[in-house]
């Protein structure tokens, strides 16, 4: 065991490194993005900063989505978002904005999927109008009526005009934002569920969080950590539960088995307490048959628009 433990300590390696992907990568990726960087800045100084100039680069470069990206510090997954955002809620401002009418692309409303990284290059080399499209977004995006209520402001102020410019002030705002990504992120008061906090503290109700006792001592769920529980865990009158998801992944069937389960316990061992369900973000939107299983599981559902956080805090009043 401890020759073992020895031969851990004494012959770290503290970081992975392939040494031939990594000259691969150096040579292929980031090189080729700084040159893509550096001739964009050129033409920009040669000719001005037209949005046909982005067009252009955008539809002649396999790389230049990731190059635009990269100056206004915006991630990929969060262009997709935008993307699938337009094709769903049919604003008039957005529709314009992206050329929206002009993709010629076949939606169906019911059932829309997230485009991956290939559809949206196909479409960037093959549709101006769709390339177009993405080059405004990039131009004035923060000043969109429609992303302008949507968007968290840092995000939005990624989209403008200085940052796609090469201005200086911008970069360093773009560097700023990439450095504290996480902890904006992870930043407490930014999360879904202070909301709630804020709600049931407005208006005095106690609540408490954690395992329902019944569950542990009948189910041997021990880990099954409720996120409100009002008033407390020995007399629960009302649960809530938050699932606030800006992407989708697999894992949303499992959520969804797990809550109607949950659901099921509460009935059996607290039949008088009601389910609340707080459901949220564009990856629950486009997982419909995922939705409608979360949905079932819930006696009532909010999402955190102003206009339902207002709904649930009259209905945690009169159901209290």
């Amino acid at each position: 065991m401890n020759q073992k433990y020895q031969i851990v300590i004494e012959r770290n390696s503290f970081y992975f490194s392939n040494s031939h992907f990594e000259e691969n990568y150096e040579a292929n990726t980031i090189n080729l993005l700084k040159t893509l960087l550096i001739n964009l800045k050129n033409d920009i100084a040669n000719k001005g900063c037209k949005e046909e100039i982005f067009v252009d680069f955008l539809q002649e470069n396999e790389f230049g989505l990731e190059t635009l990206l990269i100056l206004n510090g915006l991630a990929n997954e969060n262009l997709k978002r935008i993307i699938t955002i337009a094709r769903i809620v049919n604003d008039t401002s957005l529709n314009a904005l992206l050329n929206v009418k002009e993709w010629d692309t076949k939606n169906n409303e019911s059932d829309i999927k997230e485009w991956g990284d290939k559809k949206i290059k196909n479409l960037i080399k093959n549709n101006t109008s769709f390339a177009k499209g993405l080059v405004k977004l990039f131009f004035k995006g923060s000043s969109n009526p429609f992303l302008a209520k949507t968007l968290p402001l840092f995000e939005l102020n990624k989209l403008n005009l200085q940052k796609i410019n090469f201005d200086s002030l911008a970069m360093l705002d773009t560097l700023i934002r990439y450095r504290q990504k996480g902890s904006y992120a992870g930043a407490m008061q930014n999360n879904p569920e202070s909301l709630i906090k804020e709600i049931l503290s407005s208006v005095n109700i106690p609540f408490e969080s954690g395992d329902l006792p019944k569950f542990i001592e009948n189910e041997n769920l021990n880990k099954r950590t409720m996120d409100f529980i009002i008033p407390n865990k020995q007399n629960p009158q009302i649960i809530i539960e938050s699932s606030f998801l800006s992407t989708t992944s697999s894992g949303q069937s499992d959520k969804a088995k797990t809550e109607l389960a949950v659901a099921k316990l509460i009935k059996k061992y607290y039949p008088k307490a009601k389910f609340y369900g707080f459901i949220d973000g564009i990856g629950w939107y486009v997982r419909k048959q995922d939705l409608q299983r979360m949905c079932e599981a819930y006696d009532e559902v909010f999402t955190f628009r102003t206009d339902e956080l207002e709904r649930f805090k009259q209905s945690i009043k009169k159901d209290y």
